[in-house]
């Protein structure tokens, strides 16, 4: 169970993985050895997953974002196991989530453009014989992306 001092770290280091542990300390008022020590437990804990830079997608020239929702051919285990393993050796999937409905995933899917998620749809998602439909739906405008969790420290 996390405490409030815990809590506010975590906000924090959410807003600026690379803040400094004296600067950290001094924000949540704690000396620095007890900050790190909080902070290593909280990483041991899995709280804190990793630390990572965001970069813009289109700096990258990966100027499509699309929603695919996935159908299998039969619900099994071994079937979703084989397509879990799969998709997640495919880099362009971003997200990929079980959901409840009429299809089996949501994947999040990165492309430069329309014809390249096009032929990674032919050669990459749509070669695996285990899937019975995708549907599309191709983001024409993201108005925001929130990359934070909500945080309340009481």
């Amino acid at each position: 169970m996390l405490d409030k001092k815990d809590k506010v770290i975590v906000e924090k280091l959410q807003r600026n993985g690379r803040i400094s542990m004296s600067e950290l300390a001094q924000e949540v008022s704690l000396s620095d050895t007890p900050c790190l020590r909080r902070v290593k437990k909280l990483e041991q804990a899995g709280v804190i997953e990793g630390y990572q830079a965001l970069i813009n997608r289109q700096a990258l020239n990966l100027n499509v974002l699309v929603y695919a929702f996935v159908r299998l051919s039969a619900n099994s285990d071994k079937l979703a196991d084989q397509f879990e393993q799969n998709v997640a050796n495919l880099e362009q999937v971003l997200e990929c989530s079980v959901v409840t409905g009429a299809y089996d995933y949501l994947l999040k899917i990165i492309a430069e453009d329309l014809e390249d998620y096009e032929s990674f749809v032919k050669k990459s998602l749509g070669s695996l014989d285990f899937i019975a439909t995708i549907e599309s739906t191709v983001v024409l405008k993201q108005t925001f992306s929130r990359n934070t969790l909500p945080v309340k420290p009481f």
